[in-house]
């Protein structure tokens, strides 16, 4: 990645905690405040640090579709993929904090990225402002259904062959690619080939044409080969069981390991400096959209957990959590952004 100016702080207060109430939430966002008044008639910008396609397209778009419903004003998603994400974040770090660029990001960018950038260019928890966690993507570890019936057989085979077996992952530093070898260290140091791709598409391809073993992804991509029977989830990382497949142990069922968790959650953020009203009300605003019916039943089904949680001090604690609970994981595996 070539380096990029670093962005000067800014300071910003905590703000106070945002109440989910529908039809409150509701009523506050029809009253703009002045900064999101100027907004009216011109598209709110929705940055998206990924290309198109994926599943964080998939809930940006379905997000920012009931946004623009609520607030009454267009959000038009942008995608600005590169850099591990640091390219489309950088764009959302020196935006006019005027709530008219807000930015979806990952916990790959606002987790992940501070851990192994060699030069970080900007840092999640000191040059952005939280608008709200939204949810998670669901992780899924997966085989060819001849590999192995369990994550328990999936363990004690990559015991007896280590090295042996192969497992692939959308890329070297990738949340996924992190969360097998976060799997491999709680199974007790766990030896398998990690193979990285460019995607979670060109992995599976390999999984299904048997140059693979084993494959992390999550629920959402895995779950129609699961069900036509070409794969075969063994477990899901997430606290409870996906209701998606109800019949799929968690990883802490599996291998008794509580507390495991790995899900690619995924927040909404602000340039620094965005009045409190304003952040308010955008937190109300995704609070409205991921609460109407239609909207959570068809992110639900897409394999989604949402978990909306709007007050700024939880959610810069929540991502503090996260880097602590990666960092040795990314040290173990050497992985670094130039």
């Amino acid at each position: 990645m070539n380096p990029l100016d670093r962005p000067p702080h800014h300071q910003g207060g905590a703000a106070a905690g945002v109440t989910l109430m529908r039809r409150r939430v509701v009523l506050g966002v029809a009253v703009a405040s002045p900064a999101l008044a100027q907004g009216q008639g011109a598209a709110m910008r929705m940055v998206v640090p990924f290309p198109p396609g994926g599943a964080t397209d998939v809930f940006a778009r379905r997000l920012a579709a009931r946004m623009a419903a609520v607030l009454g004003q267009a959000v038009v998603v942008e995608n600005r993929g590169g850099a591990a994400g640091a390219i489309g974040t950088l764009e959302a770090v020196r935006a006019r904090p005027d709530g008219q660029t807000i930015l979806f990001a990952t916990a790959s960018t606002l987790g992940l990225y501070p851990l192994m950038a060699e030069r970080p260019v900007f840092d999640p928890l000191r040059d952005l402002a939280p608008a709200s966690l939204v949810g998670a993507a669901s992780v899924a570890f997966a085989v060819r259904p001849e590999v192995a019936v369990d994550l328990p057989g999936l363990i004690a085979a990559a015991r007896a062959r280590p090295g042996a077996l192969k497992y692939g992952s959308p890329g070297s530093g990738s949340y996924l690619h992190l969360s097998m070898e976060l799997l491999k260290r709680e199974a007790g140091g766990v030896d398998m080939l990690h193979v990285p791709y460019r995607g979670s598409a060109p992995a599976m391809t390999d999984l299904l044409g048997g140059h693979l073993d084993a494959i992390s992804d999550t629920v959402a991509t895995a779950i129609e080969n699961h069900r036509a029977g070409r794969i075969r989830i063994l477990a899901v990382a997430t606290r409870a069981r996906s209701p998606l497949l109800p019949e799929i142990p968690t990883v802490a069922e599996a291998l008794n390991l509580p507390g495991f968790e790995a899900a690619v959650w995924m927040a909404v953020m602000l340039p620094l400096g965005v009045p409190e009203p304003v952040r308010e009300r955008l937190s109300q605003a995704i609070a409205a959209a991921l609460a109407e019916p239609t909207t959570r039943a068809e992110l639900e089904q897409a394999g989604f957990v949402l978990d909306p949680r709007g007050n700024p001090d939880e959610v810069r604690s929540f991502m503090a959590a996260e880097q602590e609970k990666w960092r040795p994981v990314v040290r173990a595996t050497g992985v670094r952004l130039e």
